[in-house]
């Protein structure tokens, strides 16, 4: 009985957590998942000052969509290996509020998607759940479907379930991990759908909390850290005021992590949807 007593008590015992990469955080390659190169910005930050800016945060590559997609093809041009294009359907008479209510968009995207080698679809906002845009969302599922390439949405819960509907097969890029949804919403989207992804940008400071992880986004962190990864959203140029400091705050909170999770997000996640590698060699390249 003794004996058994013992066996009980150990296996009672909790596995010690493994210990956090700290200070290697600060020297990993970056995947910037959520970069915008809106018109505003490109006479403040043009092409040769954004790359000398990642490459001193050390952000290797990263995800580009822009108002209008001339922007990302700017940056591209510059950078072809630092830079993952993909469309966002924004341009003059079509914004985030109303995309869906032009006519010509899906001509649009069909013709921009032929024309140059977008890797995604998105950024764009589903603000809200409009019937009469069901056949212009179904047409972009089958051009994500048909590429073979992500969607990258900023809505809350209810629209991601909604392409889901429209096309089960699909790749969603979560942005902000629904901007005001909360960890148990996350929690529970990760888990009904396998391939969904987010980035983190603007809830960092969600994350990160008196310099410690939040303990409800700990737990999705943890469980879905093969789906995450970090951005800075340089949605207007006072984003790209304080892209240092958007990098370092994400390096603070990825420096709580485990190394296979901190890697994970930091860059691993990008490779593997990507089809890219993602290391320190490409900073100070084009």
């Amino acid at each position: 009985m003794r004996l058994l007593g013992l066996i009980t008590a150990l296996f009672a015992i909790p596995a010690f957590a493994e210990e956090p990469i700290g200070d290697a955080a600060l020297t990993m390659p970056i995947f910037d998942a959520h970069i915008h190169y809106k018109e505003p910005a490109w006479n403040v930050y043009p092409p040769k000052t954004v790359i000398k800016m990642m490459d001193r945060n050390g952000v290797a590559m990263g995800l580009v969509s822009s108002t209008p997609d001339a922007g990302t093809i700017k940056l591209w041009k510059y950078a072809k290996g630092r830079i993952v294009p993909e469309l966002r359907p924004y341009r003059k008479g079509a914004g985030s509020s109303d995309w869906t209510k032009d006519e010509g968009m899906e001509a649009y995207l069909e013709r921009r998607l032929s024309r140059y080698p977008h890797e995604g679809i998105g950024e764009f906002h589903i603000r809200s759940i409009d019937p009469d845009d069901e056949d212009l969302l179904r047409a972009v599922t089958q051009m994500a479907k048909v590429r073979d390439i992500p969607i990258h949405v900023h809505s809350s819960a209810e629209p991601v379930e909604l392409l889901y509907r429209l096309e089960p097969s699909l790749t969603i890029i979560w942005a902000h991990v629904g901007m005001t949804d909360g960890p148990d919403t996350a929690m529970k989207m990760f888990d009904k759908y396998p391939t969904l992804y987010a980035d983190t940008s603007y809830r960092e400071n969600d994350i990160l909390v008196g310099g410690k992880l939040d303990t409800d986004w700990a737990k999705v962190i943890r469980k879905h850290h093969e789906r995450l990864m970090i951005g800075s959203d340089t949605w207007v140029n006072s984003q790209w005021d304080i892209y240092d400091a958007i990098i370092d705050v994400n390096r603070k909170w990825l420096s709580l992590l485990p190394k296979e999770q901190a890697e994970n997000i930091a860059f691993k996640n990008a490779e593997r949807l990507f089809g890219r590698k993602i290391d320190l060699s490409l900073i100070g390249t084009k």
